[in-house]
């Protein structure tokens, strides 16, 4: 089932409204944070002679940064304002990343996209826990769409602790700090999935779980008291079903 045409208009206003400058969307955090330490945990498990594809890219900073770590980088997003975003920035540092438009739970446009790159990887970060509901299988199902037999993919979601840091963050002296008080503007529900719901979710689309840890990600915004805004996480390393790492 396709994402809501609200949910589609929420995403695109947050980012026609959102600069180009690194950092302004909250979870824009530098590589150092994201996608570095994240990529550590799963080249043990992957083959980096193959493409890697950054589910839900946004302005593709992570994106940029795997494309000097894999054969090819590709960053995907609902969002035209988004992907407009990463294509700049990446011409701007002369990145080789690729970027496009892409509905994940579109499974036309995901098997279309596989059989364009073959088993290819996948990171997405922080993608299910803000999906809508009856979305979340299908963007789940684009994860082992894409990664096929031979490639792997490391997911990220944030987990139920994550809401009690953002209403600790929202009921701040003076309410929500601006660059989370965007995200609610603009209808996101960050943190919406149950802890439960993430691995059942990557198992019944066929996914083996090679590697899992708890973790935090990083946010560009601060507490009142001038603390970085971490929100607890948990990661996951995936291949295929009935494969080994």
């Amino acid at each position: 089932m396709n994402v809501s045409q609200d949910y589609r208009n929420a995403w695109e206003s947050y980012w026609q409204e959102t600069s180009d400058a690194p950092g302004e969307a909250i979870w824009d955090s530098a590589p150092a944070l994201a996608s570095v330490p994240h990529t550590e945990l799963l080249l043990p498990h992957a083959d980096a002679a193959r493409t890697i594809v950054d589910l839900g890219c946004g302005n593709g900073t992570q994106t940029r940064y795997l494309a000097t770590r894999f054969a090819h980088a590709v960053g995907v997003d609902l969002s035209h304002a988004a992907v407009d975003h990463a294509r700049r920035a990446a011409e701007e540092d002369g990145s080789a990343a690729e970027f496009q438009q892409l509905d994940l739970t579109d499974s036309e446009a995901v098997r279309a996209l596989h059989s364009r790159l073959g088993d290819s990887h996948v990171y997405m970060r922080a993608v299910i826990h803000q999906s809508e509901p009856h979305a979340r299988v299908a963007v789940a199902s684009a994860v082992a769409e894409l990664i096929g037999a031979q490639g792997r993919a490391f997911v990220v979601e944030l987990t139920s602790a994550s809401r009690q840091v953002l209403q600790r963050a929202a009921e701040g002296p003076a309410g929500p700090p601006p660059k989370l008080r965007r995200v609610f503007h603009h209808g996101l529900k960050p943190a919406d999935a149950a802890d439960e719901e993430i691995p059942r979710l990557l198992r019944e689309v066929g996914l083996t779980i090679l590697d899992s840890g708890d973790t935090a990600l990083p946010q560009t915004e601060y507490m009142a008291d001038g603390t970085r805004i971490d929100l607890p996480a948990r990661w996951f390393v995936l291949a295929g079903r009935d494969t080994t790492g």
